[in-house]
């Protein structure tokens, strides 16, 4: 391990030190009670109910159940559970005492649990209310902001705040300035005004300024909120009856190089600072009926798979910062993934599958903004098929071995209906569509061989993978390409990555990752956030920040 602190991304509810989950028949409550002295690294306390990275993978994890375990919910109600505090957001403290890269990781994963609170609304009907019970700020609100409504109790000092540029010489990290323009349509003179002062708005001018959607009396307050839960709860599509599925612990081997699941494993070189990122199809035909998918549950492939799959992607980019390429392959049997494929297709209203497919969705997405260099390699005995097709699609490069003479040994490449709309990435489009620029005639020439083991050379005829290199040019044209690829500087290639990623037209979700990102990116590193005397720096010693006043 290239880090001596190893961030675990796995918990259960009985693990949680800072959350605590409830259900009462179609609702469902995640009440914040933050644990001063369960810091995920020591050196600062979460006092206020103030988070870290150790209470936001709590939030993932119990989100992940109400959504597997739970499929009656219909509401989430998320409040907080000290007295008059909802959340004071991100640790001010230890951000302070972080590392450029420590804080970046943690921006990106709050904002990939965020964004996936919305996801779920849209996608799978599982529908979140704020239920502010106090004082609300910075990232606090940004978590409210998430949720399809707010309601805040009106007791004429409860407020919600973004105060990060007064206070702290930052930017609300978690997609907040992207939220109040883009989803709560706060104008624009509003907003400026609400994220320079520290002190918030409160009441009736937080609902007339479209920053909560309804205030209410701390007398009413409980009653308001499961009103509204209710209300909310009427817009859900999630059923009614069903049986949920326990999200057992998965089964994982770390070794100095090396993470093994079952269908999934990473090997690491780190001379060459590449890591291999595997994923095998399943031995045998999974289950294709909605009976036996049911009896399968967390052992179905699609299910268990991607599980193992987002835990090594969050284990890789934040316990190996140093390996900067992940090479993507495959293995397996083509029949066996593309049979999955279709009973995903078949049975995609059931929510079991719908919950799956959701998951997928959201962590092939996490592999999409995930600043890494991203190489596809399409060898021999490899399976780049339907799901597992996307790998050669979210690569910045793929390369494909052509064997002309040898029909029987030469890698396939297998579209299926999965390829075309139901993995799409936070632009909104399906990868292939991406790759082509939305051109209908490309789109439809590669969907007319849906279901075709396409050689190396139909693949590079259709515009489907980078290059096609034949056997004996195969293991020089791979290391010169990886080793190109390592000389160069990380921090441009991530902005190259980032920029050609994503094209066509830009939504909240691309806007949140791409221009916020980018922009707290490069706050977090100048002087005036993190030097000596820097906001972030003197925060709360009763220094005040010393600015450098140059506009760039």
């Amino acid at each position: 391990m290239s880090a001596q602190f190893v961030v675990n991304y796995e918990t259960s509810p009985e693990h949680y030190r800072h959350w605590t989950l409830t259900v009462d028949g179609v609702i469902a409550t995640l009440t914040m009670k933050v644990d001063e002295d369960g810091g995920l690294k020591e050196g600062y306390k979460l006092k206020l109910n103030s988070y870290d990275l150790g209470v936001d993978i709590e939030l993932f994890d119990a989100v992940q159940r109400i959504r597997f375990e739970h499929p009656t919910v219909k509401t989430v109600v998320i409040t907080g559970g000290r007295d008059r505090i909802f959340c004071s957001g991100a640790n001010i403290f230890m951000l302070g005492k972080s590392s450029h890269a420590w804080k970046v990781n943690f921006c990106k994963f709050t904002n990939e649990t965020r964004n996936g609170l919305e996801d779920s609304s849209q996608h799978e009907g599982l529908k979140f209310l704020a239920a502010v019970n106090g004082a609300c700020a910075g990232g606090g609100y940004e978590l409210a902001a998430a949720c399809d409504e707010i309601l805040l109790v009106d007791d004429r000092s409860s407020a919600v705040s973004l105060p990060e540029v007064p206070l702290l010489g930052v930017l609300p990290g978690t997609g907040g300035l992207t939220r109040l323009t883009d989803k709560r349509k706060v104008r624009h003179d509003h907003a400026d005004i609400f994220c320079t002062t520290s002190e918030g708005v409160r009441g009736q001018k937080a609902k007339d300024w479209k920053l909560v959607d309804e205030i209410a009396k701390p007398a009413v307050f409980t009653q308001a909120v499961q009103d509204h839960a209710m209300k909310l709860a009427a817009l859900s599509n999630r059923p009614n009856q069903a049986h949920g599925v326990k999200l057992t612990p998965l089964s994982r081997k770390i070794v100095a190089d090396s993470v093994h699941y079952e269908f999934v494993s990473i090997d690491i070189d780190r001379n060459a600072r590449t890591a291999t990122l595997h994923v095998k199809a399943p031995s045998s035909a999974p289950a294709n009926d909605v009976a036996a998918i049911e009896a399968q549950g967390v052992h179905w492939w699609p299910l268990q798979m991607t599980r193992e799959l987002d835990d090594a992607i969050l284990h890789l980019r934040t316990n190996e910062i140093e390996i900067g390429t992940w090479l993507l392959k495959t293995s397996g049997d083509a029949q066996h993934v593309l049979a999955a494929d279709a009973a995903i297709v078949a049975h995609q209203s059931h929510w079991l599958v719908r919950e799956t497919l959701g998951l997928m969705r959201r962590t092939f997405a996490r592999i999409d903004v995930s600043s890494r260099s991203l190489f596809a390699l399409i060898d021999e005995n490899t399976c780049f098929a339907g799901c597992l097709a996307e790998f050669a699609f979210m690569a910045d490069r793929s390369y494909m071995l052509a064997l002309p003479d040898s029909p029987e040994q030469a890698p396939k490449l297998t579209l299926s209906g999965m390829n075309f709309g139901l993995l799409p990435m936070i632009t909104g489009q399906s990868r292939i569509a991406r790759r082509f620029y939305d051109d209908v005639a490309s789109i439809a020439a590669a969907q007319a061989r849906v279901g075709e083991a396409l050689h190396a050379e139909d693949a590079m005829r259709l515009g489907l993978i980078t290059a096609d290199l034949d056997d004996i040019d195969w293991a020089d044209e791979i290391r010169m390409a990886l080793e190109e690829r390592a000389s160069m500087s990380p921090d441009a290639l991530t902005g190259l990555e980032a920029n050609l990623r994503f094209n066509g037209k830009e939504n909240m979700a691309t806007r949140v990752f791409g221009r916020l990102s980018a922009w707290q990116n490069w706050i977090f590193i100048r002087p005036n956030a993190v030097g000596e005397s820097g906001a972030l720096k003197v925060y709360g010693s009763g220094s005040k920040a010393k600015f450098n006043f140059e506009r760039i």
